[in-house]
């Protein structure tokens, strides 16, 4: 029987870098944990959990929405909003062609899925950034479906729940991004003056102006291992005030030991651990005055 792969008669000058070119692609990746070589499949059984050494590695944000919600219970909003180019941007690529990948490649219009849906029977107003759309990062149209979120669980008194993974503010947006920050917070502040709960998620990983706004104003911050989250990158900070940051900061266990985190949990418990949580946390929402 013939061999599924081959090495070529190169002699001894081939490189291992030639021969790995001629391994089928969308079989095998390495691990970004342990560097262990995986199967595709097999990573993706374990959720983008690496079987081994248990490293959290990015999932697309549908298949977090998928993870969390029961079954064909998700009903999107927003999905009609689109991103402008007020400020005419451009650095190695116009901004608009950047859009133009970027939908592309995540078959989304902004990095942002938000609807309506239920875990465990319970319904909620949730929203997931996508970091598979231009890094996650927040421009206009991010901001207002966040805002559209907090707002829906206003309207339904339900829980809201957020899934975070961004690498900030969108700087193409310039200011505009930045304003976000506070209308989002702004309208977290109604639901929370309304007792209604929220429940913040953050992935690998949550930085900039992500994380310096609602991502880390949760009722419960939960975290899976291993997350970088923070304002600036730890490099950024080094350089900043020539010191060394301790080992492991701005990751989700350094978070936890200092408070600025509530839980750390694995990918396969989350949505058990959110049920939980949403019961206990249930307030003055409307599941809970008809139960």
């Amino acid at each position: 029987m013939a061999a599924w792969w081959k090495r070529s008669k190169r002699g001894p000058s081939s490189t291992a870098a030639q021969d790995r070119h001629e391994v089928p692609r969308g079989v095998w990746t390495k691990c970004k944990g342990c560097s262990e070589i995986l199967m595709e499949s097999e990573l993706a059984a374990h959720l983008g959990v690496c079987p081994r050494c248990r490293h959290h590695h990015i999932i697309k944000a549908s298949a977090r929405l998928e993870l969390l919600l029961d079954e064909g219970s998700f009903r999107g909003f927003g999905e009609e909003i689109q991103p402008l180019d007020p400020l005419k941007f451009k650095d190695s690529k116009r901004y608009p062609d950047r859009i133009k990948a970027s939908r592309k490649k995540s078959g989304l219009n902004d990095a942002a899925i938000t609807g309506r849906g239920f875990i465990d029977g319970i319904p909620v107003a949730i929203g997931l950034l996508a970091f598979e759309y231009m890094g996650g990062s927040m421009g206009a149209v991010v901001g207002e479906l966040v805002t559209r979120v907090f707002e829906a669980a206003l309207k339904d008194r339900s829980p809201a729940i957020i899934s975070a993974a961004s690498g900030g503010a969108r700087m193409q947006e310039g200011i505009l991004s930045l304003m976000q920050m506070a209308k989002s917070t702004a309208a977290l502040s109604r639901l929370r003056a309304e007792g209604l709960p929220y429940i913040s998620l953050l992935h690998h990983p949550t930085t900039g102006g992500v994380a310096a706004s609602y991502s880390m104003l949760g009722d419960v911050n939960i975290a899976e291992p291993g997350a970088l989250i923070g304002f600036a990158g730890p490099r950024v900070i080094e350089q900043t005030i020539r010191q060394k940051l301790p080992e492991g900061f701005q990751r989700a266990e350094f978070l936890l030991e200092h408070g600025m985190v509530d839980m750390i949990v694995e990918r396969k418990d989350l949505r058990e651990r959110i049920a939980f949580l949403l019961r206990a946390l249930g307030g003055r929402c409307a599941h809970n005055q008809t139960s």
